[in-house]
Order: structure tokens, then sequence, then C-alpha cells
């Protein structure tokens, strides 16, 4: 990325691709970009489509993130609703499914990922749904509006989400998870507890350590959830949200390096220069672990790296270094999350959990690695710059409440 490209290709029109035109225009850049996205509606945002969007708080037009006019006026070329068939790495060009041939002289993968299919799923059932799209969204609304039971596969952030918009609904809701505990990829067990109970005191029920054989049609439209262990689950609809996969096979099909997720360096550059890659879809060395491959499925995190990039085709080179920021709103409790903590990392819990508003710190010996807050915006926005540079509390004043996590950063702060 030394020497500035005269035309930018992106695949994938998220909100990760859109950003890296969004700031090649502002940084200046004078080059073609083209974006490319294989749905027809203008990028959109994505996490409220299981929050806001869900209860009618906002509408499909509201999530939008540019008017139509906005990729004349910034002379972005948007190829809608195409898909790309292969890219070729030796005359850097792109062929889409329409029989479009488009060059480039960098190449932007902003591809995402996609949502996990399951062996019982063997048929499509109308009342059997995934949520990933404007389209799936529209779906669940229109059966959430006529559904009394709810059965949610998967206790992640999604799920969770799901399940409080219909438990306030007045459904009866079942979330089945096949681990011990609740978004237990994300969170602490501490924090993962005091979610449970949060659902649970809203009526939500849950099977953990649980596994789904089959689902089937009932007469009526309704539909039964069968578990490994025998117990079954009836419904009117059932959401299936057990998490996702990496949209890398076309990197591994033009020979990229891909280990879940296509493998980038710390300038988010692929296996090929002229290749970089961002988002959901992206394995990059996060620093704060030691370069170890880390791939986050988050908004905050694309929109970073997309920034990242654009500078990097301006010529600014510096290492890619943020600190990974996550949230879910779940009927009532917002949980906020910064850093990543690993599953050995103690924990140290400010606060009550029982009162619904609490942080919990994690450590590894004596790192703090990451922090999780319920309900604290801003003890956690202090935290989250503790982290951001590298500050670490003891084990002590990250456990009293009383003690303003403000005053490190000020002495930290140079005389």
């Amino acid at each position: 990325m030394n020497a500035r490209p005269n035309a930018v290709v992106i695949v994938g029109a998220g909100q990760a691709g859109l950003q890296v035109a969004a700031s090649l225009r502002d940084e200046g850049y004078d080059g073609e970009i083209r974006l490319i996205g294989d749905e027809a509606a203008l990028p959109y945002q994505r996490p409220p489509l299981s929050k806001s969007f869900l209860t009618g708080g906002v509408s499909a037009h509201d999530l939008s993130l540019e008017e139509s006019r906005w990729f004349d006026e910034a002379r972005v070329e948007r190829l809608a609703g195409e898909r790309v068939s292969a890219i070729d790495r030796k005359r850097q060009r792109v062929s889409l499914m329409s029989g479009r041939v488009v060059s480039y002289e960098h190449l932007v993968l902003a591809t995402g990922s996609r949502n996990r299919t399951l062996p019982f799923i063997s048929q499509a059932l109308d009342g059997v749904l995934s949520l990933r799209s404007i389209h799936d969204a529209q779906r669940l609304k229109a059966r959430l509006e006529l559904a009394r039971r709810v059965v949610v596969i998967g206790a992640g952030f999604l799920g969770l989400e799901v399940a409080s918009i219909a438990a306030e609904r007045g459904c009866d809701v079942h979330v089945v998870e096949s681990v011990d505990r609740a978004m237990k990829r994300a969170i602490s067990a501490e924090m993962s507890a005091a979610f449970a109970a949060h659902h649970r005191a809203a009526g939500v029920r849950f099977s953990f350590d649980a596994r789904v054989q089959r689902i089937s049609s009932l007469d009526g439209g309704a539909y039964q959830v069968e578990l490994a262990d025998g117990a079954c689950l009836e419904a009117d609809l059932v959401l299936v949200a057990a998490g996702v996969v990496p949209n890398s096979e076309l990197a591994a099909a033009c020979g990229l390096s891909v280990f879940n997720g296509i493998i980038v360096d710390e300038k988010l550059r692929t296996s090929d220069p002229a290749i970089s890659a961002i988002g959901d879809c992206a394995a990059f060395p996060y620093a704060f672990d030691g370069g170890d491959l880390l791939r986050l499925e988050s908004v905050q995190n694309a929109v970073d790296q997309a920034r990242h990039v654009a500078r990097g085709l301006l010529g600014q080179a510096e290492p890619y270094d943020q600190t990974p920021v996550f949230w879910s709103d779940q009927g009532g409790a917002r949980l906020q999350i910064a850093g990543v903590a690993r599953r050995l990392d103690s924990s140290v819990v400010r606060g009550d959990p029982e009162s619904g508003a609490f942080t919990v710190f994690r450590f590894r010996h004596r790192q703090l690695t990451g922090v999780e807050s319920c309900n604290r915006p801003a003890e956690h926005m202090a935290a989250r710059r503790l982290l951001q540079r590298r500050i670490s509390p003891s084990r002590e004043q990250a456990a009293d409440p009383s003690f303003d996590l403000k005053l490190l950063l000020t002495l930290a702060e140079p005389a």
C-alpha cells in the first residue's frame, strides 16, 4: 500500500465496505471507487435489526447509511445486487455473476459473515427463521406480531435480544443453548449469570447443555423442536441464532491465506499486498494479545478497520491497534464490552449484580484484558479508556465502587 492506487474495488456493501469508500473520499482520495454488494437495498445498519426495528422504533428507511444521491456526489459506483464469482489476482480483476469484469489496483474484501447452517433443518419451514438481512428482519417482525410461543436456538447476543422483545410482547419464550451458559463465548460467568437471571425474571425459560435433534411441522401452523434428551418444545415461531461463519470462500478460491476468516497482517493486508480484508471476514493479529489472530463480529471493529485501510491506501501505514467494543440491549439491560478476555482470565466484580447495574473487570495476572458493564455507561467509558491506554487498576481498585477510575487516567498524563 505504498503507492496510491488509481482504482479501488470493495467487495461487500455493508457498513464496513461503505465506510472504506466514505473514508477514502473524506481523506481526499480522487481515484475510482466501486462498491459491489449482493443486496439491492442501499447499505444499511444491521445491529438495529434485532433491536429497535423489531419493536417498531425505526423503519427500514431509517436504517439506510446513505441516500442514493450520496453515491453520485461522492463519485462511488455502486454495483447493487451483484455477486462476485472469482478474483483474478494476476490480472487484478473481479468477475461478477452477471458477466461483468471489474479491474482494480487495490481490492478490499468486506464480505462479512453468514448464519451458521444446522443439520437438523432439512427443509424450509415458514415459521423457522434466521436473522441476517433486512428481508429476514421484516419476516421475523411479521411473525412476532402473531406468535404466542417462541423458541430461540442460541443464547448469544442476537438470540437474547430477540427473546427479550418476544417476552415483552407477552410471548412464551424458551431459549435452547448447546453450552452451559448464556453468551459464553463473549462474557464472564458472572455477567452471564446476571443476564440469565434478568431474562428469567421476564419469563424466559432456558435449556442449557441442550442440543436440537430435529424441527418438524405440526397441525395449525405450529412447530415441534425435539431435543436430544427427548424433550419436545412447541412453538409458533422458531428463531435459529446459532452463530455465524466468515465469508472467506472467495479469498480461499483465489489462493489467499484463510483460517477462521481471511488472514491479514497488522496493516490489514492479506497474503497478497494488493488485497485487504476487514470486518467479520478478517482474522487479524490482535496487538493486545501478542499478535494472536482474532476475528471479531462487531460494527465498531468493522468501521475502525475500514478507516484504517482507507488511511493505509493513502500512505498512512501504522499498524492496526484498536480496542474492540461490543454492546447489546436486552429488555432494559444494556451490556457493554471492551477488550477481549480469554476463558482463563480472572474476574473482579464491582457493584451488586442483583441491582442490575455493575461491572466485571477481567484480568490476566495483573493486566486488565476486558471490561463488561451492565447499565453502568459512565463507569464503562472510564474503564474502556484504561484499556485503550494499557493502564491496569489493581484488583482492589477495580472492586471498589468508591474508587474513581478516572484518577488513574489523570495520573498517567504527562507532567
